[in-house]
């Protein structure tokens, strides 16, 4: 199974894939003289901000300003309002710019531009985030996830923020094709990023993700969640115990396996029901059920609503 820094991607692909709805939305924004700009909060999405050119600081809610420096990446991973600037002792004021308003969804613009070169230039934008599929990998996650730039480290995030920045800047035929692949590729390298950083610890989803058994055994019931997987074929899989793989998933995860894996298998039904027209009897077998009366208690006992009326919106 590959990895990036010691981290397994298949699983921070599917929780990118299942946390993930609407169009994400981005603008690239020169920023002139003195500048200023607040962000709404705006619960249930993720944003971002790039340092394109030059510096800037970014205003958290709570705590003191944070200095950015360009290269430097930033996301917010619960929607809080924010504010970005240029001067550390002068936060933003006046109306808050909502990233999700009605606008188009990829946008190149200047600010206060009085014919000198802009002070900064920077990547704004949002990712709209469904609340009933959220995977508690991500809570784990700071609300600001703050990844300085440093010469050598995380090329590949360096480069889908080249290439999202020049798309934006410069709009050529195949945009909208282009322009929301690298708004997932961006947030799939922030998070690798993120966890690839993080010191050794013994719990948690880092943890999880790096050790070889538990990882492993998370990159199976992923890849293909509708094979009937057991605690004990699981620990085979890994080369270890029922017992002792029972006691080590559950010690990092915070859920035993078999627990895991049906929240999972109900995380990925949902998505199917939502976004596409699989029958039901299909979505129950994905999920690992050839029972659609089974499929379907559980999914109500996860969802609080049948599969039927889960897809018609009606909750």
């Amino acid at each position: 199974m590959a990895s990036v820094g010691g981290v397994r991607v298949d699983v921070l692909s599917d929780v990118i894939a299942t946390m993930r709805t609407g169009e994400p939305r981005s603008s690239r924004v020169r920023w002139h003289g003195a500048w200023g700009q607040r962000f709404p909060s705006v619960p249930g999405t993720a944003g971002f901000q790039v340092v394109l050119r030059g510096r800037c600081w970014l205003f958290p809610e709570d705590g003191p300003p944070l200095a950015l420096a360009e290269g430097d990446v930033v996301l917010l991973t619960r929607g809080r309002g924010h504010g970005m600037g240029g001067d550390p002792a002068a936060p933003p004021a006046g109306p808050a710019c909502d990233p999700l308003a009605d606008r188009p969804r990829y946008t190149s613009a200047s600010a206060g531009d009085d014919g000198s070169p802009p002070s900064a230039v920077t990547l704004c934008g949002a990712y709209e985030l469904d609340a009933t599929r959220a995977h508690p990998l991500l809570g784990e996650l700071p609300d600001v996830v703050h990844l300085p730039a440093a010469p050598g480290r995380h090329p590949d995030l360096r480069a889908a923020v080249g290439l999202l920045g020049a798309e934006l800047e410069h709009p050529r035929p195949g945009a909208d094709a282009v322009v929301p692949a690298l708004l997932d590729m961006l947030l799939a390298y922030i998070l690798r990023a993120w966890f690839a950083q993080r010191p050794a610890v013994a719990t948690g989803w880092a943890a999880a993700l790096r050790d070889p058994a538990v990882g492993a055994a998370l990159d199976a019931m992923h890849r293909d969640p509708s094979l009937p997987w057991t605690v004990e074929a699981l620990g085979k899989r890994v080369g270890l115990s029922r017992a002792a793989f029972s006691r080590r998933f559950t010690a990092m995860v915070g859920r035993p396996p078999l627990a895991y894996l049906t929240w999972w298998r109900m995380t990925t039904a949902a998505r199917l029901l939502r976004e596409s027209d699989v029958p039901l009897g299909a979505v129950a077998r994905r999920a690992g059920y050839t029972s659609e009366f089974a499929f379907s208690a559980t999914f109500k006992r996860h969802h609080g609503a049948s599969p039927g009326r889960y897809r018609r919106g009606v909750t």
